[in-house]
């Protein structure tokens, strides 16, 4: 079987261990090079020692390789304001562009929940790993009810959070809190990320707050149900992912002031009832980065997981034709 050749641009943490994957456990994909700035990066080593074509002469260089016509996805792990760069030189040349970086200049993409709606797209956006471990239950709420808020945080250990991620922590609420809305289903929502600096460093742990009209007992129960199974689809690629406790269901006073959360979004549709609360946890399969690192496994295995998509649907096209 051809295989797609992939490039990744990005020498840290992130894209290591995304060449790592596709290395170990891709079935569509093949690696054809590494791209960094720092010529003594690890990844750069790592990728010179398994024979990948390496450059430290950024997108740039990946455009100059000998080898570049071969590749047709190119993985983004730098920072939102760089994929902004890169996109702009690699989008006249062809290239199919997955994005790890909060810069969402393609449709949002969390394979669990609409991996086949752009296929076709130029560019994808992975939204973040806060978005990737918390959006897939909100579109599992919204399946059974509709969500009229929803608020996720995200608690990661700071020994995972590199320059890029903490660059980034502005469009990680932004593009998290608008993915939300337009992947989750909810009507409206929030965001928030918490560098944890404990030692040893904690595993990831995620919360999911969503406020729903739902006083029928029964409508929680498929809640629940729609829940666990999200959270199965989601550890089929990350197998690391995994409820901490049953989902918790709520009746809210009837004198909350909710509708300093629902805002405008909510304006004229019924009160909501009930929060819906779930706690996750994100531990790494540590291909390359440690266990406690599941906030990047998470966003790896998202972003290997729309490649292998795409690399199929183009295999399965050719054989239909």
């Amino acid at each position: 079987m051809t295989r797609t050749k992939v490039a990744v641009i990005g020498s840290g943490n992130i894209g290591t261990d995304l060449m790592i994957k596709v290395m170990r456990t891709s079935k569509h994909l093949e690696m054809g090079a590494m791209v960094g700035i720092d010529p003594d990066s690890d990844g750069l080593a790592r990728a010179r020692r398994f024979g990948f074509a390496t450059t430290h002469e950024g997108v740039q260089g990946l455009i100059d390789l000998p080898g570049f016509d071969e590749i047709e996805i190119v993985f983004d792990a730098t920072s939102a304001k760089a994929h902004r760069h890169n996109a702009a030189l690699l989008r006249p040349l062809g290239k199919r562009m997955i994005d790890l970086t909060p810069a969402a200049i393609g449709p949002y993409v969390v394979p669990a929940v609409n991996i086949d709606d752009h296929l076709d797209a130029p560019n994808v956006n992975m939204v973040t790993c806060g978005g990737q471990a918390t959006i897939p239950i909100v579109a599992a709420v919204s399946r059974v009810v509709p969500v009229a808020y929803a608020e996720i945080v995200a608690s990661i250990a700071s020994k995972s959070a590199g320059p890029g991620t903490r660059a980034n922590i502005d469009e990680f609420t932004e593009t998290t809190s608008a993915a939300i809305v337009e992947v989750g289903g909810a009507a409206a929502g929030k965001a928030i990320i918490i560098l944890n600096p404990a030692e040893p460093p904690l595993i990831m742990r995620d919360t999911v707050l969503a406020l729903v009209e739902a006083p029928d007992p029964a409508v929680h129960e498929e809640i629940r149900g729609s829940v666990e199974k999200m959270v199965a689809d989601v550890a089929a690629y990350v197998p690391g992912y995994r409820l901490k406790q049953q989902v918790q269901i709520t009746e809210l006073p009837a004198d909350q002031p909710v509708h300093t959360l629902v805002g405008d979004a909510g304006r004229g549709a019924a009160r909501p009832t009930h929060q819906v609360s779930v706690f996750l946890e994100v531990e790494g399969a540590a291909h390359y980065l440690p266990a406690y690192a599941g906030n990047l496994d998470i966003m790896t295995s998202a972003a290997l997981q729309m490649a292998e998509r795409i690399a199929a649907s183009k295999t399965a096209t050719k054989a239909g034709n």
